[in-house]
């Protein structure tokens, strides 16, 4: 982004390279990555079950709002789609976010299955998909444990496919594709250096 120097008058745009990360950070353009995640369907046949499902994208929403790198949309705005036949696209222009996540919730006897979407919004595309079979012997338990794993499997699934879309994209600014060029022929040139 843009940061201000030392003995620089005016702000100028920074980059990072970061040698031998697993993971990559999103790639943003002035903004957090941003996410929705709609009301779960209650696939139960039973209206007084929603609450479990509704208890389940509470808890991914709470979750995911503890990550600095993503804008989480509150649940009154996302919960309004509730029980609709929707659009992701159409959801993604409303609330101005990039990812949607969908899921459904079945409750039969005392199993649970949960199935979480994650989809880029744009594309129309999963990202990434699972379904989770457990025992509902302690119902906060479960919806802890799936919420806890939805959440380790998304973040780093959304940084990759937003790193993904941003090296598809055109560069913009030629003098900065450029400088990028010769800065990657420098790190390939000092990495070879270190090897010998």
């Amino acid at each position: 982004g843009v940061r201000a120097v030392k003995n620089i008058p005016e702000p100028i745009h920074v980059f990072r390279v970061v040698v031998g990360m697993q993971k990559s950070a999103p790639v943003e353009i002035g903004e957090k990555l941003a996410i929705a995640v709609l009301p779960f369907a209650n696939m139960s046949g039973d209206d007084e079950q929603r609450y479990f499902s509704d208890g389940i994208a509470e808890d991914i929403i709470t979750e995911l709002s503890r990550f600095r790198t993503l804008a989480v949309v509150a649940r009154n705005s996302s919960f309004v789609y509730r029980e609709q036949a929707v659009d992701v696209k159409r959801v993604a222009d409303e609330l101005h976010v990039a990812f949607v996540v969908e899921g459904s919730v079945r409750k039969l006897d005392k199993r649970v299955r949960i199935t979480v979407q994650l989809i880029n919004a744009q594309t129309r595309r999963h990202v990434w998909a699972e379904k989770y079979d457990v025992e509902l012997n302690a119902l906060f338990a479960v919806q802890d444990d799936v919420t806890r794993r939805v959440v380790a499997t998304l973040v780093p699934r959304m940084e990759t496919e937003e790193l993904e879309i941003a090296r598809r994209r055109a560069p913009t600014d030629m003098r900065a594709y450029d400088c990028y060029l010769r800065g990657r022929v420098t790190y390939y040139a000092a990495r070879d250096a270190a090897a010998r």
